[in-house]
């Protein structure tokens, strides 16, 4: 028998280890799924060439076991402020403080847990002509309240690469169409309240977007989180949208002034 005839039985066999342990991990480990809604304005503001300053305003619905229906619940509301430096042309590094109220989140179980959130972050740009790839690093220490009314503090990491693909235009513009992609690992501290397992989830996000005018736009887009657990794996179907205005405010202000001073000079 040549070597790679040797070569190839060794890959089927593999090939076949690892479909047998997938259809055994699938038929033996309970798993419950949840349809979800995300959703989130955000308002971003530039100071100068090296900062600038971001504020999320966010909502987020789910289904229910005896309900469909992804609007069921409202399961959490949320408030989150960034200051934005930008080391380089390459580098962006962010810090964010947030409260999140966790109403009845089915990751965190049926109860009320209020949350404090801290992060640090950077991201990675490689700049390629046609299209956006970029990579995040975030650590987050997150201070929330467990089911016996006691807070605990969850370390986690989250590592994302990202892709984004104009497609009317080779960039991103007023009137551009553009397609997202991306993919995200989480890892956390075990807690009472997030479980004790190290792995968090995997989160897949394929979505489209549209930039109305150059500093408005709005992104549709549909999220897969895979999160293992040691009694009960979850999976979350989620609709994702997003809109975005930057500037807003100092652009109506700069309106507001252009007007008054024009009502004067007519005066």
């Amino acid at each position: 028998m040549s070597s790679k005839s040797a070569q190839n039985i060794s890959i089927k066999k593999l090939c076949c280890t690892i479909a047998t342990f997938l259809i055994m991990s699938i038929g033996y480990s309970q798993t419950k799924t949840y349809g979800q809604s995300w959703n989130e304005i955000q308002f971003n503001r530039t100071i100068n060439n090296k900062w600038s300053t971001e504020i999320n305003l966010g909502s987020s619905y789910s289904s229910t076991e005896t309900s469909s229906n992804i609007f069921q619940n409202n399961i959490q509301r949320s408030f989150r402020g960034w200051g934005h430096y930008y080391l380089s042309p390459r580098w962006k590094l962010s810090t964010f403080l947030a409260y999140y109220d966790n109403k009845d989140v089915p990751e965190i179980g049926q109860f009320k847990s209020p949350e404090w959130r801290f992060a640090l972050q950077g991201i990675y740009y490689f700049h390629k002509t046609g299209y956006t790839l970029s990579t995040r690093m975030r650590i987050e220490l997150r201070h929330m309240k467990n089911g016996d009314d006691d807070y605990e503090n969850v370390l986690r990491y989250r590592q994302q690469i990202k892709y984004i693909q104009p497609i009317n235009s080779k960039i991103l513009r007023e009137g551009v169409i553009y397609a997202v992609a991306s993919d995200e690992l989480f890892f956390k501290s075990g807690t009472k309240v997030t479980g004790l397992s190290f792995f968090d989830r995997n989160r897949l996000i394929l979505g489209a977007g549209y930039l109305f005018t150059d500093d408005i736009q709005i992104e549709l887009a549909y999220a897969n989180d895979y999160l293992p657990r040691d009694d009960e794996n979850q999976i979350v179907n989620a609709a994702s949208l997003t809109l975005t205005f930057n500037n807003l405010f100092k652009k109506l202000n700069k309106k507001l002034l252009h007007k008054n001073e024009s009502n004067s000079n007519e005066d």
